[in-house]
């Protein structure tokens, strides 16, 4: 086995697992530094270093988190460049992302390999979420150009009626300086360049960024490419920077911090929730935009669980097992009723379960978690394992699994509804077709829900459609809900405890409606009005 140095300042040799193909990453490009407005800035508090998930090894350098002295000056930096930055003009903001993308996609195969590194996600999956991670940024640009995102209103004045209105102008402007929290499991689209922190900048809003300890140098790297395209563009330095810390009270001194307007975080529903706290708990709360928690419930339907049921078993594994489970929209809940089309589905379930193999997860963290997941539902009363994959063979893998339960069992303990964050799913077996409405009138909000279905199942999905359309932010059919395409008509969100705000996306275009407000101009002179509403 080849070995190679741990990193900068590291003296010790790990082994090099056996998909790592590209070239070494240069080490100096990664400093252990934050980014806080223009500086690089040595934290002062505890050291982290990053993790290699599939061999438990830690990645150089050591990164050095920041304290409240650090928050303070990232939060100042941000308020002192809100205004300035607000009042760019849509074309140079849509020009600083394109920057931004062009930025990320310079950093080639450095950054490929060091998201691998740190994540054990595949080269080919790292390259994909690159791409979705610029094309996000250059589709706020278009939606910035386009202009509908302002909601320009105008109410010309009308003297003549009893009594007079005013003239009435309405634009939305950028809600203030935005705080968002780098997820674990999209270490490109859902971090320091990801969706949150594209809109929020499309909106207007500074943004401070807490990277996630899981991708530390991913983090770095990437934030650097938009410290550059700040620079570039002349921009005040505050309208970013990025922040390094152990433990919660990193976090909870930005969202309690004053400066910042609005919270943008994925993650559990533990963080989301302390998050939400914190923010209430201020002397003015502020909204906190969180995606938490969803088992993306999978209707089958009789007319298409009799006529495809072995199909959808197998096509259903391939998606519980994409990426490692590690995915919000993961399938981890399917409902059926009970007899012969099902059997046929199970059977094709398990028999393609039997063939996958166990996986490297994204953190010893989240694999830990996973497993104690998986036991707690083994402990449960009526809830049985019918069927798991491969064992592992290495470290921090998850082995698939799939449970299986009753209607009436699973209607009467709500842990069952319990999200397990990897590649776990339980089968509900309802009696008939009113048990399983029941069953989705029990759920919890959801970012997704499915329906398999033919057109002998029209009526039967006449009457689920609208309990889904009360649960889920996304209705999918004859599909399968991992995967999340970034659109204009694009919403992942859904009702709690899916997210905190059930009218929000933090996916698509729309994602930028988050970071903005209305504001009404009564009878200003033009000159005073904002250019959109000049006439």
């Amino acid at each position: 086995m080849a070995f190679r140095r741990a990193g900068r300042g590291a003296h010790a040799l790990r082994p090099v697992s056996p998909f790592q193909t590209l070239t070494r990453i240069p080490s100096m490009q990664i400093t252990g530094d934050m980014l806080i407005g223009a500086q690089a800035v040595r934290g002062t508090e505890a050291t982290l270093q990053a993790i290699n998930p599939a061999t438990g090894q830690a990645i150089g350098p050591d990164f050095h988190g920041g304290g409240e002295a650090e928050v303070e000056r990232a939060c100042a930096l941000a308020e002192a460049a809100f205004d300035t930055y607000r009042n760019t003009t849509p074309e140079q903001r849509a020009a600083f992302l394109e920057a931004i993308a062009a930025g990320i996609e310079a950093l080639g195969d450095t950054l490929i390999e060091r998201a691998h590194l740190e994540s054990a996600l595949p080269i080919a999956r790292l390259q994909g979420e690159r791409g979705r991670t610029a094309g996000q940024l250059r589709l706020f640009a278009t939606v910035l150009r386009e202009g509908r995102w302002q909601q320009a209103t105008f109410e010309p004045a009308l003297p003549e009626r009893n009594p007079p209105r005013p003239d009435l102008r309405m634009q939305r402007i950028a809600i203030g300086p935005v705080a968002v929290f780098g997820a674990s499991n999209f270490p490109l689209a859902f971090s320091v360049a990801g969706g949150d922190t594209a809109a929020a900048l499309a909106a207007g809003c500074p943004v401070v960024v807490k990277a996630h300890p899981a991708h530390l140098g991913t983090s770095e790297l990437v934030g650097r490419a938009i410290q550059q395209a700040v620079r570039d563009a002349g921009l005040p330095e505050g309208v970013f920077s990025l922040l390094v810390g152990a433990g919660n009270a990193i976090g909870t001194a930005l969202v309690s911090h004053p400066a910042i307007q609005a919270v943008g975080f994925t993650g559990s529903r533990a963080g989301g929730m302390a998050l939400m706290r914190a923010a209430n708990a201020r002397p003015q709360p502020i909204p906190v935009y969180a995606e938490m928690s969803s088992i993306n419930p999978v209707f089958l339907l009789p007319a298409a669980l009799d006529a495809r049921g072995a199909e959808i078993g197998r096509q259903l594994v391939d998606s519980l097992v994409l990426g490692v489970g590690q995915f919000c929209t993961n399938p981890g809940l399917v409902i059926g009723i009970e007899g012969p089309a099902l059997d046929k589905f199970r059977a094709a379930a398990l028999g393609a379960l039997q063939g996958k193999p166990a996986a490297t997860m994204l953190t010893p963290g989240i694999h830990a978690a996973y497993e104690q997941g998986v036991a707690q539902l083994s402990s449960l009363a009526g809830l049985r394992r019918i069927g798991h994959g491969a064992d592992p063979v290495g470290a921090n893998q998850a082995r698939p699994e799939i449970f299986e339960t009753s209607a009436a069992q699973f209607l009467a303990d709500h842990r069952m509804q319990a999200e397990v964050f990897g590649p776990s799913t339980v089968l509900v077996v309802c009696r008939d077709m009113e048990e399983m409405l029941t069953v989705a009138r029990q759920l919890e909000g959801q970012l997704t829900a499915t329906m398999q279905l033919d057109d002998a199942d029209h009526a039967a999905a006449q009457r689920l459609l609208p309990v889904l359309e009360r649960k889920a932010g996304r209705v999918l059919c004859n599909g399968y809900p991992t995967g999340v395409e970034v659109a204009y008509a694009m919403v992942h969100g859904g009702p709690f405890p899916a997210t905190s705000d059930v009218r929000s996306t933090s996916v698509g275009a729309t994602a930028i409606d988050r970071f903005l407000r209305p504001v009404c101009y009564q009878n200003l002179p033009q000159a005073l009005l904002p250019a959109a509403l000049r006439k």
